[in-house]
């Protein structure tokens, strides 16, 4: 059996944690696709005041404090029963080795009764990683029966480079993309392409970051149904939040 060091270590992280969720929803048929989870203190401090206390030491237990608690809680608001998928954000590089590092993971949905096939891993370009070290955990993943996602697309490092060499599940294109999409032909322009390339390449698309009916306007005229944003629902502490559906604009 594989162990790491900092399997070993038995470093805790310490800062005690709790998940709010934020639901990606189908814009087509009005259900939650997704519910992401997001860290955030245990007295509901925002997820930068946890992250101040990571570091390289405490990064292998932060990850997988995040995941188990994000099981347990989602198990407990009976998630899967609502039909939605439940997405926990990972990072690579506290990953060593797929095999035996998933293994809390394993334990946390078999524990909790929660469906591996509703869990999506999602990781976002914004952390230099080794491609080849991703790749082999994205493969991993997905021969466990895991959905994949990239988050944040088009602000990071990973990029097209890494989407050329392996199609996740799902890509969330970053809210930058999406800011005022409504009155910015180039950005808009962009998104368009991006979408049409996806749908090629057989991935899913997520807008995060929709904020106003005129972004969510726009998109849905690109033809984008799944997105994510305080127009449908703020972060919910420990809660599932059903949200809120603007009228869809007519053909």
């Amino acid at each position: 059996m594989t162990h790491c060091a900092a399997c070993a270590s038995g470093a805790k992280f310490p800062i005690a944690i709790t998940m709010a969720f934020q639901p990606i929803v189908d814009t087509d048929t009005g259900r939650v696709f997704a519910h992401e989870a997001l860290v955030r203190g245990q007295n509901g401090e925002g997820a930068g005041v946890v992250l101040s206390s990571l570091n390289d030491d405490n990064r292998y237990a932060f990850d997988q404090l995040c995941r188990v608690k994000a099981i347990d809680l989602a198990a407990g608001l009976s998630l899967a029963e609502t039909g939605a998928m439940l997405s926990i954000n990972f990072l690579p590089n506290a990953v060593y080795e797929p095999s035996a590092c998933i293994r809390q993971t394993l334990a946390a949905a078999k524990r909790a009764h929660f469906p591996i096939e509703n869990i999506i891993f999602e990781f976002t370009e914004g952390e230099r990683v080794d491609t080849a070290h991703l790749l082999k955990i994205l493969h991993a993943y997905r021969a466990m029966g895991f959905k994949t996602a990239i988050d944040d697309f088009g602000a990071g490092f990973a990029g097209l480079g890494l989407l050329a060499e392996f199609q996740p599940d799902i890509v969330k294109l970053d809210m930058d993309l999406i800011r005022g999409i409504d009155k910015h032909g180039p950005r808009r322009k962009i998104v368009s392409h991006t979408l049409a390339m996806l749908r090629d390449l057989g991935v899913t698309p997520v807008c995060e970051g929709v904020e106003t009916i005129e972004e969510y306007r726009a998109l849905a005229d690109l033809g984008v149904t799944l997105m994510q944003g305080y127009l449908f629902s703020k972060p919910s502490l420990a809660a599932l939040s059903a949200p809120d559906l603007p009228r869809r604009p007519m053909n």
